[in-house]
């Protein structure tokens, strides 16, 4: 999907939430990358277009090194060619090649970062160089002795011994090893002892998941940038609590409601004065927004305006707690009130 069509669509979707149906021009109060990150880390669990179309175009990486027997792949083989034993085409340079299979094959590195080999034969999976049995290739984990190593693009069917017993390990070395070495040798030896050659078929699993599948939730979030923010989403997004008042404390723990005060900042011309009192200015520090509720209508024990390390004071807070208070022992909630 090109970057201006994913930006369209992103800009329809914040006007739509902020503008409701008729998609008017109105305050986005909290900034599109909070809005996309999921709801436990302080957003609305909207996705980024742009990240979700990685995610998407990823897939076909992973499809094409498990789906080998497909027409698809058959096609893509014969145009491109393969490498590394057919689990990946090669990629596409140059003005040759369909535009999509060029972003497609933009998206192979992070993908195959996260794809690890099960061994069968071992006859396509590179024992140094290919990630089957550690989370990086054996060349990284023991780098000093793949330099060593005389056969370092061998594959495990290679370096097994299948006759020498129950089957062993050949690994060669262009010499022999130092003494400081040797630790080294048996971490390597150790690693190596849970696995042999089978008579099934190798085979590349998602390693982000739990059944090795590829999944577009589980490459969204890895691509998705990470948000450290604590924010109390459990006690925020309540269940039989109205989605409208929930979406209202949200905004509040983020400090973006629009109180009379951050109205006069934007240029709206309006006494600032609490409607109930007529005295003390309306702010979200004061939350004089929020007695309407304490005053006319009894709150729900389970709607809490929790605290977050995000913008909202302590007198918010404290008058929060107040109407909970009060809540508690009034009773239940009337929700008609509020709609």
């Amino acid at each position: 999907m090109p970057k201006s069509v994913a930006k369209r669509v992103e800009k329809t979707q914040r006007d739509f939430l902020w503008g409701g149906g008729n998609l008017e021009g109105k305050v986005h109060l909290v900034k599109w990358d909070a809005v996309c990150t999921e709801k436990h880390k302080g957003g609305l669990g909207l996705r980024r277009i742009a990240t979700l179309n990685r995610a998407l175009l990823g897939k076909w990486i992973w499809r094409f090194a498990c789906e080998k027997n497909n027409f698809w792949n058959q096609v893509i083989t014969t145009k491109y060619g393969q490498e590394d034993y057919g689990w990946r085409p090669k990629k596409v340079r140059g003005a040759a090649g369909v535009g999509v299979w060029k972003e497609i094959m933009k998206e192979s590195d992070w993908c195959w970062e996260n794809l690890a080999f099960i061994v069968g034969k071992g006859s396509k999976i590179k024992i140094w160089k290919d990630r089957w049995c550690t989370d990086i290739p054996l060349a990284q984990c023991f780098n000093q002795l793949f330099v060593l190593a005389v056969h370092r693009d061998a594959t495990i069917e290679e370096m097994w011994d299948q006759d020498s017993g129950q089957g062993d390990w050949k690994l060669v070395f262009v010499r022999d090893f130092n003494d400081w070495e040797m630790d080294m040798v048996g971490e390597l030896l150790h690693t190596l002892r849970g696995y042999r050659p089978s008579l099934e078929d190798d085979s590349v699993v998602w390693r982000q998941g739990r059944n090795g599948i590829f999944k577009i939730k589980e490459a969204y979030r890895l691509l998705d940038k990470p948000n450290v923010t604590v924010f109390p989403a459990r006690r925020i997004w309540v269940d039989r609590v109205p989605t409208k008042v929930c979406f209202f404390a949200w905004e509040a723990t983020w400090g973006k409601v629009l109180t009379l005060d951050r109205l006069q900042l934007r240029g709206v011309h309006l006494p600032n004065c609490c409607f109930l009192c007529g005295c003390e200015e309306e702010n979200l520090s004061t939350a004089r927004l929020f007695r309407i509720f304490s005053h006319d209508c009894v709150l729900c024990t389970k709607l809490r305006f929790p605290t977050a390390d995000v913008l909202v004071s302590r007198d918010f807070l404290d008058t929060i707690n107040s109407v909970k208070a009060a809540a508690s022992q009034a009773g239940d909630f009337r929700w008609n009130l509020l709609k």
